[in-house]
């Protein structure tokens, strides 16, 4: 087999694992025999379609079996999959494909006319519509044209089963996820074939997943954490997988006790969502054994809620740039370690080092640096960004502060980013800020994280305005609808007549916080 990249994945399980339920998705089972043979049939529909090696195929969309199809179609051809989180708005998404080069986009009949505004303009030269035609927006021009806009299973019912082996090395790349930085703009991390794989293999060696457990994903494939910490895993090792579109706390309850799930993964919110409901009492949990949180830490209230039902959780922190994961807290020290997000995870390393690349020593706060097969090597198209990230050329600058205790494990203090992440999802201030100040009235602002009970955090604008104008928080808000994702925009604004700022003029973030952080 001359494809050792993850789209051989599922033509090396189906001997393995043929007639086992690989998705469930509502009333609907894919066996991974099932799945394989339509991962398949979408590879020789995407060739036809003009799809080639490196060629870049994006994906819209909620949790769907075609999300996983489309992902292992695109490694059969050696082409490069681009996950777009449904969430953003149409000039954020169309900078991600034209940034790119994307040149299909498979997305959901729901959301065709956000697809085909977002495509306009692109290099997307084919849309596949995975539901019904009737929803799927209109033709998007295209650099090459019109779109042609297609049913998602006319193409695979058209196409042959046949199966591709593409020449596919793990120094290949296999996905780009974008993540925002501080700059405003985002960045494409280009995943690796091989950072995937090693990815999988710290989690199934770290988090003993076994052909037996049954997975819950109620989070975003589009999601790095996701995808690459919850199904991924689950289907190398030839476990089930329940894909859900929407996380509703009494629907996943009673997938919970339905199909016995055994693994479920999710952030501080979702878990006390959970807890928080009226069925929690009645659900039968004792099928669970795997509880994974990242984001931020799990809530006292919510750990204990979990441990009178008898389960711990296994918290960890990673980004989109180590695929996602970095470390892990073992459930059995959660509460000793109470606060630290663990260990390395088995194939990666972690070091604290301080501005000038020297390592510290335990208890001493620096720089989060991590190496390992999970992380990137390169940013797509950014070469002064990748050249940036990393020391000596092998860690990679975390760009947040921690410290480790004698026994390795890593505690994060600071974020030098002042990433904001609300509900597990990752807000950088730049970002916004750099679409409030479009408003001619704006002088200045400053996007912070303000403590929400529910999310986390939630973004609050603190704001200047030019003399003689006037602002409400009405009209910067509607400004950003649109523009941004909705959990991007700030939930509160704040009017200053005068920002505290350094000696250089840059505004004093750490004060703004102090003051308006409540």
């Amino acid at each position: 087999m001359y494809n050792n990249g993850v789209g051989s994945w599922l033509h090396r399980r189906r001997p393995k694992s043929g007639p086992k339920a690989a998705l469930i998705a509502g009333d609907r089972t894919l066996t991974y025999a099932e799945l394989s043979e339509r991962a398949d049939r979408l590879a020789n529909a995407l060739r036809r379609r003009g799809v080639a090696r490196g060629d870049r195929v994006a994906y819209l969309g909620e949790n769907d079996p075609a999300f996983v199809e489309t992902f292992f179609a695109a490694g059969l051809l050696g082409a490069i999959f681009i996950p777009l989180n449904t969430r953003l708005a149409a000039p954020e998404l169309q900078f991600q494909l034209q940034d790119s080069g994307a040149r299909l986009l498979v997305h959901g009949a729901p959301l065709g006319d956000l697809a085909a505004s977002a495509a306009a303009g692109t290099g997307v030269q084919c849309r596949l519509v995975v539901g019904s035609a009737d929803d799927a927006g209109g033709a998007a021009p295209s650099a090459g044209g019109t779109a042609v806009v297609e049913r998602y299973e006319d193409a695979l019912e058209g196409a042959p089963d046949e199966w591709i082996d593409e020449t596919v090395s793990l120094d290949d790349g296999a996905m780009i996820l974008y993540t925002s930085g501080t700059t405003g703009r985002p960045k494409g991390a280009l995943l690796t074939h091989g950072n995937i794989t090693w990815n999988c293999i710290n989690v199934i060696t770290d988090m003993d997943v076994n052909r037996h457990d049954v997975a819950l994903m109620i989070s975003p494939l589009f999601h790095v954490a996701s995808l690459d910490m919850g199904l991924l895993p689950m289907l190398l090792k030839g476990a089930t997988v329940v894909l859900e579109q929407k996380f509703e706390p009494g629907r996943a309850l009673e997938l919970i006790g339905r199909h016995r799930i055994t693994a479920l993964s999710g952030v501080p919110t979702t878990y006390q969502l959970l807890a928080e409901h009226p069925d929690w009492a009645a659900t039968d949990l004792s099928s669970l054994d795997k509880l994974t949180c990242g984001g931020s830490a799990v809530p006292m209230r919510v750990l204990e809620a979990y441990e009178e039902r008898g389960l711990g959780f296994s918290n960890g922190y990673g980004m989109t740039e180590t695929a996602p994961g970095a470390t892990t807290l073992p459930v059995w020290r959660s509460r000793e370690k109470a606060g630290s997000s663990g260990l390395p995870q088995f194939f990666t390393d972690i070091r604290i080092a301080d501005p000038l690349g020297e390592v510290l020593a335990p208890g001493e706060v620096g720089e989060i640096q991590i190496s390992g097969p999970n992380v990137i090597k390169q940013y797509w198209n950014r070469s002064e960004a990748t050249r940036d990230s990393y020391a000596d050329g092998i860690w990679f600058k975390s760009g947040d502060m921690g410290y480790r205790d004698e026994e390795g494990f890593l505690f994060v203090s600071d974020r030098l980013k002042d990433m904001i992440i609300s509900g597990g999802e990752n807000i950088y201030p730049a970002e916004v800020e750099a679409v409030i100040v479009e408003l001619p009235q704006v002088a200045s602002v400053a996007v912070i994280g303000v403590a929400d009970e529910k999310w986390g955090e939630v973004p609050r604008a603190v704001v200047t305005l030019r003399e003689g104008t006037s602002l409400t928080q009405e009209d910067i808000r509607a400004h950003l609808d649109g523009r941004l994702a909705r959990y991007k925009i700030p939930k509160s604004v704040v009017f200053v007549t005068e920002m505290p700022r350094t000696a250089s003029g840059k505004i004093r973030k750490a004060e703004l916080r102090r003051q308006f952080a409540r």
